[in-house]
């Protein structure tokens, strides 16, 4: 009797098969890629949409007693003429208003963020030469997009406006705002809405003229005398001039009216002599915010079940300052979102006693958890769907085969996710849904070759593991182009710019890793699995059949 030939392994898929199919330490590395998959899916950061990275700056200017016109022709024009020579940036829009003129730029996506604050910075000074005299000293801020968007958002209101001013929510809400700056991964806090307190400066122009003053000397004048005044407005429209922020040497009115803004014929002029002082609240911030309740009255609009009706009723307007919360790039929202929530439970007590109430009108970090806990969802029903149909299409021992790779192929993927920085949005799981069919596909054609091996004319000859890898490595070449194939159409959405390749970006980083890793989980696990758990059919009944017709 002639001896058939060995089979001669040509492909890697042959190799891994061989390789890891008697190896002790395949079920070790089973496991272990379960393990890290689901630590990386516990531990990675989470969020909603993926945090895109738009940064720019702002560059202010103030000259005291300029016109905005002029603040436009001196200040504004050029510093965007020479903005236009920095590299990485897009876009440049100025603005000119009293006394002070603004260009902000914002710099291309994808550019480094520190290298192009620190051009922006060096070309402002470069051309301190060129501006004006009478101009500050200019203020360069640079701001981000990404971290500007809250995570959470909280109100703050008296539930009685008798016992509680603006005042004073405004100063418990600044208390609580300085202790949620100190929760980790907390990159920034602003409040809408607040009213502080300030002295209100009311020049009379006539005065002003009689004395050959500007408004400009008394804006200096104040300036100088009280450190932490933020702004200065310097016309209104009733011909104001408004101050806040005054601390320092000022402690009361009678301090701002002592001021003196100039000297007329060897005398001192004081503030008071052109202008008056009262104490009060900020009326130029533009920031108020107010609050409305529905309320549930007994009505005539909508019916209960009681047979009674009910309408709502809005209450009345009540002052509000809104809290805004942001993370730093690439932290968990629903951390940071519980960390603060836990300060402001902290503090309930203390609302109660001071007739405060809050609420909680936007939380990023738990719609961040339920949209990637609903994408989870519908990954394990797809997953169950891709079960039974195999199950019908080959047996369940296959079955089981082939749901195994999936969760391992997703383990892989979300490990390699986790430790290039990525995080746990919509964008990710999108990308781990649109490749799920794709990552059964290898799997799925090795079990299939496998099947067809072992109910084959001649298989009783073959030993069962000379089987598993002859099937694994027969499909090892074409599965390999035909993935390759499906990763290189992945290959352009990766140099997709502007705002959409960003937002994109993880499915082409993602996909690849995925069919890759399809690729090595089928030829390593697909042979493993398959020696044990299926069997050779038995083909008595098909060899007597044969041996009957060949009497015959």
């Amino acid at each position: 009797m002639e001896n058939k030939k060995e089979y001669e392994i040509v492909n890697v898929a042959g190799r891994l098969a061989k390789g890891f199919m008697h190896n002790p330490l395949t079920i070790v590395l089973g496991a272990l890629l379960l393990l890290v998959g689901y630590i990386a899916l516990n531990t990675m950061p989470r969020e909603e949409d993926p945090q895109i990275a738009i940064s720019g700056g702002a560059i202010i200017v103030a000259m005291p007693g300029a016109t905005p016109e002029e603040i436009e022709n001196i200040i504004v024009k050029p510093l965007e003429r020479k903005l236009r020579e920095v590299r990485g940036i897009e876009h440049i829009y100025g603005m000119a208003m009293d006394n002070v003129g603004i260009v902000n730029v914002m710099y291309y996506i994808g550019e480094d963020r520190e290298d192009s604050n620190l051009k922006l910075y060096d070309k402002v000074m470069q051309n301190m030469d060129s501006m004006p005299k009478g101009v500050m000293q200019p203020s360069v801020k640079p701001f981000d997009i990404d971290i500007d968007i809250p995570i959470v958002t909280v109100s703050f209101y008296p539930k009685d406006e008798e016992t509680v001013n603006e005042v004073a929510l405004f100063n418990v809400v600044r208390k609580i705002q300085q202790k949620i700056n100190g929760v980790d991964n907390v990159a920034k806090t602003t409040l809408k809405g607040a009213r502080k307190a300030q002295y209100n400066i009311e020049v009379d122009m006539g005065k002003l003229s009689a004395y050959h003053l500007s408004l400009g000397q008394i804006m200096q004048a104040v300036q100088s005398v009280a450190v932490n005044v933020p702004d200065v407005k310097g016309r209104t429209t009733d011909n104001k001039l408004v101050i806040f922020g005054v601390k320092n040497a000022i402690e009361s009115v009678e301090d701002v009216d002592s001021i003196i803004v100039a000297q007329y014929m060897g005398s001192p002029i004081y503030l008071r002599d052109v202008a008056s002082v009262k104490e009060g609240l900020d009326i130029q911030n533009f920031q108020t915010a107010k609050i409305l309740f529905k309320d549930t009255v007994k009505g005539t609009d909508v019916a209960e079940e009681d047979g009674s009706h009910s309408q709502s009723k809005l209450s009345d307007e009540r002052s509000q300052i809104t809290l805004t919360v942001s993370k730093l790039a690439g932290k968990n929202a629903v951390f940071v979102s519980e960390d603060v929530l836990s300060v402001l439970s902290a503090h309930n007590n203390e609302f109660e006693r001071l007739g405060m109430g809050y609420i909680v009108t936007r939380n990023y970090g738990e719609r961040a958890n339920e949209a990637v806990n609903e994408l989870m969802h519908h990954l394990i029903i797809t997953i169950i769907i891709i079960a039974l149909m195999l199950v019908f299409a080959l047996g369940w021992r296959e079955s089981i085969i082939v749901t195994f790779t999936v969760p391992a192929i997703l383990a892989v993927t979300l490990f390699t996710a986790w430790m290039t920085g990525q995080t746990m949005n919509r964008i990710t799981l999108f990308a781990l849904l649109l490749s799920l069919g794709l990552l059964v596909d290898a799997a799925i054609i090795v079990i299939e070759n496998i099947h067809r091996h072992l109910h084959s004319h001649g298989v009783e000859d073959k030993e069962m593991d000379a089987l598993l890898i002859e099937a694994t490595d027969e499909i090892g070449a074409p599965t390999n182009i035909a993935t390759l194939a499906i990763i290189l159409t992945m290959v352009p959405m990766a140099f997709v710019g502007g705002m959409m390749g960003s937002f994109m970006k993880p499915i082409p980083y993602n996909v690849p890793v995925a069919l890759i890793a399809s690729l090595f989980v089928a030829y390593i696990f697909t042979p493993y699995l398959s020696l044990k758990l299926l069997k050779k059919p038995e083909h008595g009944d098909h060899h007597a059949t044969h041996d009957d017709e060949g009497s015959k």
